[in-house]
């Protein structure tokens, strides 16, 4: 499937590979909250705004929207090629019925499990995902270079790099792309604009990384 409303191939030189004019998007409904959200305890249900997500009640919003940082980086880049996505509720859904969500007898929900996303996205959005378990930070690399982008398993603390890391992985990022020495990504749950449209060492980016992803062939 080609783009309709952009052009998807990276802009490229010697030491830079970047897709641009990727709009970055929250995985909630209200960024400015995310702060709230993140560090003052406020509730992700308290949002006014949370029937943009196509969510049916907000309830259902309360407890999904935690888990939508993969379908954040779908919609980013089903927007990318086609100039429009489906909502984060009809993404997670679709997703869902592959089994790339599972809902425990717990009450809690499993995902984003990796295989049924990749499935998902190939029958239903057109697009190539390899899965990696094993992708070192220099795998990013190699994969943006190829014309991927890269959507990577970090820590959430990631939107605050200026601290130490406290773990590695439990969320996901859309990597974008690299100029020399520098990641840019895309992450869901930036609470500034700056950590949202977030740009990183790969040194930096690394000591939040778990080493896993899935590239995306567009």
């Amino acid at each position: 499937m080609g783009c309709a409303a952009c052009h998807c191939a990276p802009v490229r030189s010697q030491t830079r590979v970047l897709h641009e004019n990727i709009t970055a998007r929250s995985q909630y409904a209200s960024p400015d909250l995310i702060n709230a959200i993140a560090y003052h305890g406020h509730d992700p249900a308290d949002d006014p705004n949370w029937r943009q997500t196509g969510t049916p009640s907000q309830a259902q919003y309360a407890r999904w929207c935690r888990q939508w940082c993969g379908m954040t980086c779908l919609q980013m880049i089903l927007t990318h090629r086609n100039g429009t996505a489906p909502s984060l509720h009809t993404l997670v859904i679709g997703c869902q019925a592959f089994g790339g969500y599972q809902e425990q007898s717990d009450g809690s929900i499993r995902g984003l499990v990796y295989e049924p996303f990749a499935r998902y996205v190939g029958a239903v959005h057109d697009l190539g995902a390899q899965i990696h378990r094993e992708l070192p930070i220099a795998g990013i690399r190699d994969q943006v270079a190829a014309g991927h982008m890269v959507i990577a398993s970090v820590h959430k603390e990631i939107r605050k790099p200026d601290l130490p890391a406290t773990g590695k992985g439990g969320h996901l990022v859309l990597v974008t792309g690299y100029d020399g020495d520098l990641v840019h990504f895309r992450n869901p749950s930036g609470h500034t604009e700056n950590t949202r449209t977030a740009v990183l060492s790969f040194a930096t980016f690394a000591a939040f990384y778990a080493e896993r992803a899935i590239s995306i062939a567009t």
